[in-house]
């Protein structure tokens, strides 16, 4: 079935006509999710594993507060964290495991940087690594992925259609809380706090030396004494824009 679809992927992409200026083209996009019928309001926190290690600050918090979460992990995060691994497959309740890439390389089909990473540069390789993601995960014993984050967020429109033909809705975010890691505690905490009913928030928790990684403790546990409730994303309707989810 897998080969099937992604015979049919190619296919698609041979139909399409890419002039250098729709190359050059790419989009980041939105989600959010169904707004509660009541109370102060829900959110979906997702978080992305894209290499290195595990920032215990944030595991060890979403577990003593049982906060759900989206792990958005790649292939290489998972063969260096199984411990992690084995906490978030503790909680089953708490924790969807999401796939994030194979290699952490960027879902664009043409060649080119993005945020000085390279780019997949080619439909076969956008596909790869999408799919190297899914297989990395299912090696774990997870269930198979719904969802797709690829690396930086950022996808040629081509290739967001031929992910959607895998079968996979793309994880986008209306707030980015810690700036792809890189902010200070203080700034990850206020864009976090700030997050209003029906926000899909993206952060990341590979980055254990990282000030963020307070942040992002502070300001969920803002929201949780607001009386915002946490929803993953296979637990919410989530619209995203560019055709990412419909």
């Amino acid at each position: 079935m897998r080969l099937l679809q992604r015979h049919l992927c190619l296919i698609a992409m041979s139909l399409v006509a890419v002039s250098s200026a729709h190359a050059a083209t790419l989009v980041e996009p939105t989600l959010h999710i169904k707004p509660a019928a009541s109370g102060a309001g829900r959110v979906a926190l997702t978080l992305d594993a894209c290499d290195g290690q595990t920032d215990t600050r944030i595991l060890s918090a979403l577990v003593e507060n049982k906060i759900p979460a989206t792990i958005f992990v790649t292939g290489i995060w998972l063969k260096r964290n199984a411990a992690a691994v084995e906490i978030m497959r503790a909680h089953p309740d708490l924790f969807e495991l999401e796939n994030h890439g194979g290699r952490h390389i960027p879902a664009v089909d043409t060649p080119q940087k993005i945020y000085g990473i390279k780019s997949a540069g080619s439909p076969d390789a956008v596909l790869a690594e999408v799919e190297s993601g899914a297989a990395a995960l299912a090696r774990t014993g997870e269930p198979a992925p719904k969802w797709f984050r690829g690396a930086t967020a950022e996808y040629s429109p081509s290739a967001i259609a031929m992910i959607r033909k895998l079968g996979f809705k793309i994880a986008g975010f209306s707030i980015n809380g810690d700036g792809g890691s890189l902010l200070g505690a203080k700034e990850t905490a206020k864009r976090i706090a700030a997050a209003k009913d029906g926000d899909v928030i993206i952060s990341h928790i590979n980055q254990p030396t990282h000030a963020a990684g307070e942040g992002v403790v502070q300001g969920l546990l803002a929201l949780k004494a607001k009386g915002m409730t946490f929803v993953r994303l296979d637990d919410a309707d989530g619209t995203g824009n560019h055709g990412t989810t419909d």
